[in-house]
């Protein structure tokens, strides 16, 4: 066992080089802090660059699932180093340079097998061997990350007296790698963002090879093995470097035999692509009657605008009006029917068609928002695509806003004749199988009660989106966001404020009208509805039979419940027990009987009784909980697990709890590992060892759910997720790295100075619970710039305070001769990292990013009584005073 007080650092002489190869620990030298930095740099980037691929080759980024196999990776290099410490004393220098020379071939052929046995969320059911798969890519990308914690773990063993300066490199390399990723989006396409951890494993692995004196000849064969197998494997094996699902949007397009790819961008608000083609129509809701009603149809009137592998949305042609008049059958020009000459915002500018109604109808001005800098770009920019466009955003009747719509309307003083909310979602508000949870702002009651505000005295705020689901889900939580919206603008009576239509799974639109449609308003709205032969679901007046209830109800109960609709009585007897339901209750389909129940409880009260004993959560979305997922009640999960092939939206959601109990039995596992092995060690040498699990196991799980609390609240001010990341990894991290750097100044007053410090991070994230998300409103009408600071500006102190507690401890650990259990803590950190990362989107969906920031905080204050375990000297040991 190391003695409390190492002797080397008081000889100038002793450096690293000359120590590594021993038992003792060492006082790192700026090379060391250079590799360290590097590789951690690397490891975060590696992260992002695999949420990446996810996100454009398959449904959805999979963050929990990234960060869990990261955090996995060192939980679980922490406890086979903790069970093999004397060995890993012994012979440290070669187990940090093998894990280091390994690293990057590595992760390359981690990702190309990967890639080469790719998953699709959509068949897990249907085909077993996806399961297969999915525990493959489990396993590929779970590699990588274990040899980089193996490094970082080595060098933390052999520096573990001056943890609080090494942990400063690894938070600070960690955050500004992860900044350098972002960045790389703007130069490499998804398939090659790899390379840019591979340069940052590199740029590590010369620091520490110039310091320990070893050949360079195997790195760099090691490095020509990685970047070689990246760029010249996959065209010589017909591998992909990145494998996109045949089921994602841009693989149908890549279908059409005469499809075009015209422009493609990367950038950190996503993979760009517009794609022209014969085949791409794209007229959402477009009545039946069209075909019956016009000569014809405007024949190549879209290009399909991809971002991310999702789409298409339609980017519209420049027609002449003659061509344009199959507008009149689409469901977005509703409000146009009774406001010709209209000042009007459109919320999200996307592909164009909202705008081109706008022009089409006789707006006498229009304001547009768009936010993706990407998509204006491509507009402004690509010769080819503003001529098919004939420069739209150039028109004089356009002003252009390049921010988010609900942000420039909260801090206007405009107001519009119509506020236009119409398909921003190109594939729908959740994508089968796909996106577990993504912030939608712009559909919270916030932003709807910011939409009316925005309203002149008789305007109208029209949103117009996809309803493609069957039992409903998305469009009721719309319904119920609305209405609420609506009553808290003005808690009167609203039954005259709304209009609202639908077209079988296709689209659905709702008209709300600031003072109420009057008679004759209402009367053309009808009939402009039965022309088209789109569905009545709404309007002031309506006669509702509240005898069709109980059975459209009980219905869609029996329909994911009852033994009709497992998966032994196949989908026929699913249909037939809906049917039978509808039948019972009205002659119109399931659906438009459920949103026409819907609206009569909204609108005459009623609905929380009826949203209880619906078989889907349909809560309004808040800013604290602004989520169209997890449709599925907890209470229901259990009943669920048999006919999946009836939930296939819902994967994505239903992956977190698997994601959870995975990570939370692996977890648990590695734990307790170490203690399997090692249990003389552990238990009998060390005292207070359940309070200092209690210690690690808070900091684990509070620092990872307030990172991605974070990161979810900050799309709220920032719009856009990517941009949120950045902003949130590197300041976290590097302020959470300058906080462990001076963490060493307060070792001999730890005892009284951090009972302070976690009294004030819980504070500070408690009371960021409560009060982050009005302060980001306010932020959101800032210049872009400003934002960015004010971001930077939020996060600072609670990052700067939350680098103390973890480094503060494992110093002490070490300097009390506590080696096992410095190893053993850094490995629960770790693991309980991992089911934080998983819990945190779970409890945002079910109870708010709110309760993340609180959990986070309260475990902060929990941490703080059991510190004092951290502390409490061996008994052969000298007190914490004489360290």
């Amino acid at each position: 066992m190391t003695s409390a007080v190492d002797p080397c650092p008081a000889r100038p002489a002793c450096t690293a080089s000359a120590v590594i190869a021993s038992d003792r620990p060492f006082a790192p030298t700026l090379s060391v802090y250079l590799s360290l930095g590097s590789m951690a740099g690397a490891v975060i980037a590696l992260q992002l660059c695999i949420m990446r691929i996810f996100a454009v080759g398959s449904w959805a980024y999979f963050g929990s699932f990234v960060v869990s196999l990261a955090m996995l990776g060192f939980g679980l290099a922490s406890a086979i180093m903790c069970i093999g410490k004397e060995w890993f004393d012994r012979h440290a220098l070669s187990v940090a340079t093998a894990t280091l020379l390994t690293f990057g071939p590595i992760a390359v052929g981690a990702n190309l097998w990967a890639q080469w046995i790719p998953f699709n969320a959509v068949f897990l059911v249907a085909e077993p061997g996806q399961k297969w798969r999915l525990a493959a890519n489990f396993v590929l990308y779970l590699l990588p990350f274990v040899a980089g914690a193996g490094f970082l773990g080595a060098v933390f063993l052999r520096t573990r007296n001056f943890f609080g300066r090494v942990y400063f490199a690894d938070l600070a390399g960690a955050g500004l790698g992860g900044m350098a990723l972002l960045l790389a989006m703007y130069l490499l396409a998804p398939g090659d963002l790899i390379v840019l951890p591979l340069s940052l494993w590199f740029v590590g692995a010369v620091a520490w090879f110039v310091e320990t004196r070893l050949s360079l000849a195997y790195l760099i064969a090691a490095a020509a093995l990685s970047f070689g197998s990246h760029y010249l494997l996959p065209p010589l094996l017909a591998l992909p470097k990145l494998a996109l699902s045949d089921y994602k949007g841009v693989a149908y397009v890549q279908k059409f035999p005469d499809h075009r790819r015209i422009y493609q961008r990367s950038s950190p608000f996503g993979y760009l692509e517009i794609y022209a083609s014969s085949y791409l129509h794209f007229a959402p809701g477009l009545s039946d009657n069209a075909a019956f009603n016009l000569p014809e149809l405007p024949t190549d009137a879209y290009l399909g605008l991809y971002l991310d592998g999702d789409g298409p949305s339609g980017i519209i042609r420049d027609m002449p009006p003659r061509q344009t008049d199959y507008f009149h059958f689409l469901p977005m020009v509703y409000p146009y029917l009774i406001k010709p000459d209209a000042d009007t915002f459109v919320v999200q500018f996307g592909g164009g068609i909202s705008t081109a109604l706008a022009l089409r109808s006789g707006s006498r001005s229009i304001t547009v928002a768009e936010s993706n800098p990407a998509i204006l770009t491509a507009l402004h920019t690509d010769p080819e695509v503003r001529q098919f466009t004939g420069d739209v955003l150039n028109n004089s009747r356009i002003a252009l806003v390049d921010t988010e719509g609900r942000l420039y309307l909260a801090t206007t003083a405009n107001r519009y004749d119509i506020v236009d909310l119409s398909l921003a979602d190109s594939a729908g508000l959740s994508n089968p199988g796909g996106f577990a949870i993504v912030e939608k702002f712009a559909y919270t009651r916030e932003a709807m009660l910011t939409y009316m505000h925005a309203l002149k005295s008789d305007g109208i705020l029209a949103v117009t989106l996809w309803n493609k689901e069957e039992p409903p889900k998305s469009i009721l939580k719309l319904y119920a966001t609305m209405t609420a919206a609506a009553r808290a603008l003005d808690p009167n009576d609203i039954g005259d404020r709304f209009f609202v239509v639908a077209s079988y799974l296709s689209t659905a639109t709702v008209l709300y009208k600031r003072n109420g449609f009057t008679g004759d308003e209402v009367a053309k709205l009808r009939e402009h509805t039965r022309a088209m032969s789109f569905d009545e679901i709404y309007y002031p007046g309506v006669d509702y039979d509240t005898a069709q209830t109980a059975p459209i109800l009980g219905a869609y109960r029996n329909q994911i419940f009852s033994d009709l609709a497992a998966p032994t009585g196949g989908t026929e007897g699913k249909e037939d027990a809906a049917r039978d339901g509808a039948d019972q209750a009205s002659e119109a389909p399931p659906a438009t009987t459920m949103g026409r129940l819907a609206w009569h409880y909204l609108i005459h009260g009623g609905w929380d009784e009826i949203a209880a004993s619906y078989v889907f959560d349909t809560l309004p979305l808040t800013r604290n909980r602004p989520y169209f997922a997890a449709y599925i009640k907890p209470t229901d999960l259990p009943r669920v697990t048999d006919r999946l092939d009836l939930l296939q939206d819902e994967w994505g959601y239903l992956m977190l709890w698997a994601t959870l109990g995975i990570a939370c039995l692996s977890a648990v596992s590695l734990v307790l590992l170490p203690v399997v092995f090692g249990w003389r060690v552990i238990f009998s040498a060390y005292p207070r060892k359940f309070l200092t699990i209690v210690y690690f196991a808070c900091l684990g799980l509070a620092y990872i759910m307030a990172e991605l609390g974070f990161l979810a609240a900050l799309v709220s001010a920032l719009g856009n997720a990517t941009v949120s990341a950045g902003v949130v990894l590197t300041t976290m991290l590097v302020f959470s790295g300058l906080g462990s750097l001076c963490s060493e100044r307060c070792l001999k007053s730890a005892r009284n100075m951090m009972p302070i410090i976690f009294a004030a991070i819980g504070a500070m994230l408690i009371g960021y619970g409560l009060m982050l998300d009005r302060a980001l409103d306010w932020v959101g009408g800032f210049p872009y710039g400003w934002r960015l600071a004010c971001a930077f500006a939020l996060i600072f102190p609670p990052a700067f305070l939350m680098g103390f507690p973890m480094p503060t401890a494992m110093t002490l650990l070490a300097r009390l001769g506590k080696d096992h259990m410095f190893l053993w803590a850094w490995g629960i950190n770790g693991c309980f990292s991992v089911i934080a990362a998983a819990a945190m989107p779970i409890l945002a969906t079910l109870y708010g990013l709110s309760a993340v920031m609180a959990v986070s905080g309260c475990a902060y204050l929990l941490a703080m009584p059991a510190f004092f375990a951290v502390i409490w000297p061996n008994t052969a040991m000298r007190p914490l005073s004489a360290v």
